[in-house]
């Protein structure tokens, strides 16, 4: 008889950048046995990289009451841009409808925080070189000889992710076809401004003079087997504007392409990817780690149901299915302001048409929620438009009187459901909801609000009878006369019911 090994984690996250550590801290909240193993010694970065949170990525970190450690540190800007148009967003339904400039490695400073005070390890010096899995779990090999074995393993280990490639998942997509370098540089009189063909320069800390700019610029090749070196970024310079300005002193010199890749499968058996190992894309728009957060958020709650054996592993499908769409358009949006930078003059007509449409109210609310992350629908039904969407961050009042914002119910990452206009009755299913499986995770309230809501892209909608309220902010039942009972809607999402189906997300 073959005994299987005890897992030493239920969960292990492979990578600890923004994506795995929010993860961690999803799972966490939820009392799962979760560990990261990082191969960095420390959160030091090689190069810096992400450098803002969209209004949504705020929004969910408001929904677990630590959004305002961020927003401390970030300066605040009100606009998103697009292929060199900045959108404004500040008329955005959001309490957060900001776009907060903020360097990676402080968002990993502050979510690496956090994560600690929730008890996370953080196992550090530790390379996965391999793993195999079977029906009980995942052994993973690392580079000192030592293997682990986890429960369930989570690849957040970036776009060349070994977790990924070990797991047999293909990884499909587009070829880079043009190369930039990023640079902060001490420059003498830059010409300042965007280029038509995409980059520019500009100050490194706005509203500064003390010599230190940002560089973008295109370069000539797009194979480079190495990061690029000061000479490189000074003949990029000159080949561009014929003066490399006395480039020196580099602070942060790196280079990106416009790779567009996408994980066919973001599961495994027992082996899942999150963040830029499910999904690698140029930079524009500022989306990748924004994007890594919220397939987090999508993701910890499930995992969390079926590691504690309260749901059947299906529900992890859910995952795929909701998560893949969002990525899919990313991608598609970052190829679009790609191919809005080609130097040409066919594509120069084409920028000015589509500067003129964003010029317009609605083309701009509409693109900008969809760079903020705020039009993301779940496809759970039409009964409501509020179906599948975020839940609002409105303020409730609630039997004793007390009024709460929306997001404050969402600190303990638990379902929440919300009766409003009076006593939750027994028709509604709230007695046989209490009885589901799943049903110590389920907290019920009766409340009043605003008979009308705004929502990102749609406008305003009436307010539903009742909100059922998964942990990742979205909303699975509304009350209305033709979904399904709210005893069962919670049995499949929260308790060992079917898994829901979703046909995509929009």
């Amino acid at each position: 008889m073959t005994t299987t090994a005890a897992p030493d984690h239920t969960v292990v996250i492979v990578g600890g950048g923004p994506t795995g550590l929010m993860l961690a801290a999803e799972l966490a909240l939820a009392g799962v046995d979760v560990a990261i193993v990082e191969r960095r010694a420390d959160q030091t970065l090689d190069r810096n990289r992400a450098g803002g949170l969209h209004a949504r990525t705020l929004e969910v970190l408001d929904q677990r009451g630590v959004a305002q450690r961020f927003l401390d540190e970030g300066r605040r800007h009100p606009a998103v841009g697009f292929a060199y148009n900045q959108l404004d967003i500040t008329d955005a339904p959001s309490r957060h409808n900001l776009l907060l400039a903020l360097a990676q490695p402080d968002i990993e400073r502050i979510l690496t925080g956090w994560a600690e005070e929730l008890g996370v390890p953080i196992l550090r010096r530790r390379e996965v070189v391999g793993l195999t899995q079977d029906d009980d779990g995942v052994d993973v090999a690392l580079a000192d000889g030592t293997t682990m074995r986890a429960a369930w393993l989570v690849g957040c280990d970036g776009g060349r992710s070994l977790v990924r490639k070990a797991a047999g998942i293909a990884f499909v997509g587009l070829d880079p076809s043009t190369s930039w370098i990023i640079a902060e540089v001490e420059l003498d009189d830059p010409v300042l401004g965007v280029r038509p063909e995409g980059g520019g320069i500009g100050p490194a800390t706005p509203g500064a003079d003390d010599g230190r700019f940002g560089v973008v610029v295109r370069e000539p090749d797009v194979d480079h087997p190495h990061e690029p070196t000061l000479d490189e970024l000074r003949a990029a310079l000159d080949a561009t504007y014929g003066s490399d300005f006395g480039a020196r002193a580099p602070t942060r010199l790196a280079r990106f392409s416009d790779v567009s890749r996408q994980a066919a499968a973001y599961r495994a058996g027992r082996v899942l990817l999150a963040g830029d190992a499910a999904h690698v894309h140029p930079p524009q728009g500022g989306q990748g780690l924004n994007l890594g957060v919220q397939d987090a958020v999508n993701l910890g709650w499930k995992l969390a149901l079926v590691a504690q054996g309260t749901a059947g592993d299906a529900l992890l499908d859910t995952y795929h299915d909701e998560r893949h769409p969002v990525g899919a358009r990313v991608l598609d949006l970052t190829s679009a302001q790609v191919a809005l930078a080609t130097p040409d003059e066919r594509h120069a007509a084409l920028r000015a048409t589509v500067a003129e449409l964003l010029a317009m109210d609605e083309p701009r609310r509409r693109l900008a929620a969809q760079l903020a992350g705020l039009d993301v629908r779940y496809d759970l039904g039409d009964a409501h438009p509020l179906l599948g969407r975020r839940m609002p961050d409105v303020d409730l009042t609630l039997a004793d009187g007390t009024t709460v914002r929306a997001f404050e119910l969402l600190h303990d990452a638990r379902p929440v459901l919300v009766h409003l206009g009076g006593p939750a009755s027994t028709d509604a299913g709230t007695e046989d909801a209490t009885l589901a499986p799943g049903h110590d995770r389920l907290r019920v309230l009766e409340a009043t609000a605003d008979a009308t809501w705004d929502l990102p892209v749609i406008g305003s909608v009436d307010a539903p009878p009742a909100m059922l309220i998964r942990p990742d902010g979205h909303v699975a039942w509304t009350g209305t006369e033709t979904e399904l009972p709210l005893a069962e809607t919670v049995d499949r999402w929260f308790g060992d019911g079917p898994a829901p189906t979703q046909r995509s997300a929009t």
